[in-house]
């Protein structure tokens, strides 16, 4: 029977529905989340079909076991988003026969041990992407990696270090898209490491790193070095008693360095690496594969090599009886009786997991490439497939409870409300945990469980003496699964539960959205008129539960209020200095610290502040957050993605000298100053694209790290420019013939070290296409910011429409080099109306909504 099928319209149309009206939650559901194949059509009409899907293949599995739950219970569960809610790619991927893709949102690769040879690393990049390609975020760790300057043993004879290895994970993660959507990619190296330094200055540079999370592992010893202020010794390898490298360094010096850097542009992450181990359930079997090396791209789930994890939310707010009112109450019996569901049901996706990688096999296997060429990734699945046998390794979590918070009349940060939090996630652990009992005593525990092995870890010991009778039962029947807890950042998730994120707060209670207007219409109100006459009526646009606490308290929904108005009804409402702009930051570190005590893997959270902080202040909830016991932390100064990468210049040292205030005015007025003279040869990236059904090319010539000219053409007529598909680097080679007539030839390497080259480059593009590369060049090589040179593209009056489809290639090419976080001045979010664009990763992207956009 042939499956119905739907158009974006009626998808859009019946989700704007199912959503109340709420135009994002229904495009990114219909965009990232309904049934689709490969060509693109849409096989679900809202979610109800996706939840439906979903409770089918959960239920099929459940009737392996005693006590089965039924579709329809499972259905209760899911619909609506309201209970539980699972994450990405269990929440595309179950019940899909149109991908051949894994369920697991995160994995980590690497080396239970030091390896460090070329062979390894190589290694490690495609088992990256081939995960990738299968919709996984991928971590893994660099320590093993030998410093720079040791000796090798080949035709170098010395290492170069960590930094080009980044650089080559990085690009890897930004050639893989699938469906749109970018690999993911967590980086870390210990701070033992001696090129750990390097290691935290990478990112600063122009146009490293960007396809990379970068956190850097901060032990115990290094820490206590800083607060008392003696030297550290970094060591290679980072483990041995017997080093071959040992490096003295002042530990505040390199301390300073880090918080500078999180200040200046968010990164790196920091990971306290001793409480993630001493704390790690899995680590109690180390020596048997589960020794934690790295976390996934978010830093929820520290991992072993070649483990990885699903993920699923239960939406707390959901569990407020009577949200908003003075008779609002948590329900603790049914939030129990969830979460033992929420286990249960983790556990059925790692069986429906392990089905999918039996299809992934296969279909490598039945791949006709040879057997060497298909090695690495069967290998590396037969690897996964092992290892999630083996620990049955889940990620309950949680999301709203900002919006719980609010919703019991609570104020986010306070005392009060952080201890309610610790009760509920409290609550969640041992209701977990004795799930994953009660189903050891059904399925049987994972396969190494060992009480002994668990005696001296603390979270199992706080368990213990917070419920002895479940502790009992563990010891008697064992556990299902090895971990099971985590709290992931819900992004996309929380707009689909209209909630609040993860353990955030609101983001912001109301924001101010225009919509154009004719002014000559009688009942119109014109609130703006912008630079070209056009009118706006501007209006508010509530987060989705301040409705809820206007609506129970009286205030109208529809009334066009003032802001002075909005003000003092926000200072009633208990979101009230509750909001991500200005909560207590350092009760923000503290109340994860709490939390992260009921949870064995760990949490995702951003500590959000304002441009003017200090250094200082960042330092100070760094140290707090390692007194509290968080096994992460991460800030993100307002603004501080934009000019983080420094420009390119013929005087790098006088660059260096600069002030602060010359950099930050330079960045708002823009000189025609020529960088430097073109050499004969040009380092140059190769961007691949499809404008509607055609092939494109573009040869981007590289010099000081950012775009110094550009080319652009078709590459896949009789005309046009051919190469093989795995060329994206090469040079492009300026030759002057005895005339002074001027050609240009792109050469590229092949994996055996032949070099091809296209002879002419110039006279394969129509002569309209050259002149305007001429023109865009030479912008380019002037220094003009990448995302002015967009702009200027974008605004060229050209009538030839292939000349437009040229504009559109250009845009796209450069996009990738524009610096994450640039803010695009004067445009309006198409869909909250603010002027909070940014580029992040070649998108744009939103700070207000969430709303993003590629290509």
């Amino acid at each position: 029977m042939e499956k119905q099928t739907y158009s974006y319209d009626e998808a859009f149309q019946s989700s704007l529905e199912y959503f109340q009206g709420d135009e994002l939650a229904a495009r990114v559901w219909v965009t990232k989340y309904a049934l689709k194949d490969s060509f693109g059509n849409l096989y679900e009409k809202n979610p109800d079909d996706m939840h439906h899907r979903i409770a089918s293949e959960i239920a099929r599995i459940e009737s392996n076991y005693p006590n089965p739950l039924s579709h329809d219970e499972l259905f209760d569960l899911l619909k609506g988003f309201k209970y539980i809610v699972p994450q990405g790619s269990p929440m595309t991927g179950i019940g899909n026969e149109f991908q051949v893709a894994s369920l697991s949102n995160c994995f980590v690769i690497g080396f239970d041990g030091d390896a460090d040879s070329y062979g390894a690393i190589i290694k490690l990049d495609e088992e990256q992407v081939q995960l990738m390609k299968r919709r996984g975020g991928v971590g893994h760790d660099l320590s093993h990696i030998r410093p720079k300057g040791s000796p090798v043993k080949n035709s170098a004879l010395t290492s170069t270090g960590l930094v080009p290895f980044m650089e080559r994970y990085s690009n890897s993660t930004r050639e893989v898209a699938q469906d749109g959507r970018r690999g993911a990619l967590m980086l870390s190296v210990s701070i033992k490491h001696p090129d750990s330094e390097s290691f935290i200055d990478a990112k600063l540079e122009q146009g490293k790193v960007t396809g990379a999370n970068v956190s850097v592992k901060v032990h115990d010893d290094f820490m206590q070095a800083v607060v008392n202020n003696t030297p550290f010794n970094q060591q290679y390898p980072i483990n041995s008693a017997n080093p071959t490298v040992i490096k003295e360094i002042d530990a505040n010096v390199l301390w300073k360095k880090i918080i500078h850097n999180a200040w200046k542009s968010a990164e790196p992450g920091v990971l306290f690496w001793d409480t993630i181990l001493k704390e790690s359930v899995p680590d109690c079997y180390a020596d048997m594969g589960f020794r934690t090396v790295s976390t996934n791209p978010c830093g929820e789930i520290p991992l072993c090599p070649y483990d990885s994890c699903r993920l699923l939310a239960i939406n707390l707010y959901s569990y407020v009886v009577n949200p908003f009112t003075k008779d609002a109450y948590f329900d603790f019996d049914l939030f129990k009786k969830h979460v033992a569901f929420s286990q249960r049901i983790m556990d059925d996706i790692i069986d429906l997991e392990m089905e999918k990688i039996d299809r992934i096999l296969e279909k490598v296997k039945s791949d006709p490439e040879s057997e060497d060429i298909k090695l690495t990734e069967v290998q590396l699945w037969e690897k996964i497939k092992r290892k999630t046998a083996m620990g049955r390794r889940t990620g309950v979590g949680t999301t709203a409870e900002g919006d719980m918070l609010a919703a019991l009349g609570l104020i986010y940060g306070t005392d009060e409300a952080t201890d309610f939090s610790e009760k509920v996630h409290k609550t969640v652990a041992l209701a977990a945990y004795a799930s994953s009992v009660e189903m050891a005593k059904e399925r049987g525990a994972f396969e190494i469980y060992d009480t002994k092995r668990e005696a001296g870890n603390p979270y199992i010991n706080r368990l213990k003496e917070a419920d002895p009778k479940l502790y009992q039962d563990m010891a008697k029947y064992g556990r299902r699964n090895i971990a099971c807890l985590t709290i992931a950042p819900t992004g996309t998730t929380s707009m689909m539960t209209q909630t609040t994120s993860g353990i955030e707060p609101a983001f912001s209670c109301y924001y101010k959205r225009r919509r154009k207007v004719n002014p000559n219409d009688p009942e119109v109100r014109v609130d703006f008129v912008d630079e070209v006459g056009d009118t706006w009526e501007e209006y508010f646009v509530f987060h989705h539960k301040f409705v809820t606490w206007m609506e129970a308290n009286g205030y109208s929904t529809t009334k066009h209020y003032s802001d002075e108005e909005l003000e003092e009804m926000l200072a009633k409402s208990p979101y009230n200095k509750a909001t991500s702009a200005d909560v207590d930051w350092l009760k923000k570190v503290q109340m994860q610290g709490r939390i992260q005590k009921w949870v064995d893997h760990s949490i995702s959270v951003t500590i959000n502040l304002p441009s003017d902080v200090t250094e200082e202040l960042v330092e100070t909830l760094y140290v707090e957050a390692w007194k509290s016991g968080c096994k992460g932390c991460t800030v993100y100064r307002e603004g501080s993605r934009a000019g983080v990468l420094v420009s390119a210049s013929k005087d790098k040292k006088k660059e260096d000298e600069e002030t602060e205030e010359k950099q930050e005015k330079d960045k708002k007025c823009f000189c025609y100053t020529e960088v430097s003279v073109r050499p004969k040869e040009l380092d140059c990236d190769v961007v691949r694209f499809q404008n509607n059904k055609e092939k494109w090319i573009a040869f981007v010539g590289i010099m000081n790290d950012r775009p110094y000219e550009i080319f652009t053409g078709l590459s896949d007529d009789e005309d046009g420019i051919l190469l093989p598909k795995n060329v994206t680097e090469g040079k492009i080679i300026k030759n002057v013939s005895e005339d002074g007539s001027k050609r240009y030839d792109f050469q590229f390497t092949n994996k055996r070290g032949y070099k091809t080259t296209v002879e002419g480059l110039s006279h394969k593009f129509d002569p309209e296409f050259w002149n305007y590369a001429k023109l865009i060049s030479g912008v380019l090589r002037y220094g003009m910011p990448i995302d002015q040179v967009i702009k200027l593209v974008s605004g060229l009056q050209l009538n030839s429409e292939s000349i437009n489809t040229w504009k559109n290639g250009v845009e796209r090419a450069l996009k990738k080099y524009i610096p994450d976080g640039t803010t695009i001045e004067g445009k309006q979010c198409p869909n909250c109306g603010q002027e909070t664009l940014i580029y992040q990763e070649g998108c744009l992207s939103c700070k207000s909504c969430g709303y993003s956009r590629c290509g």
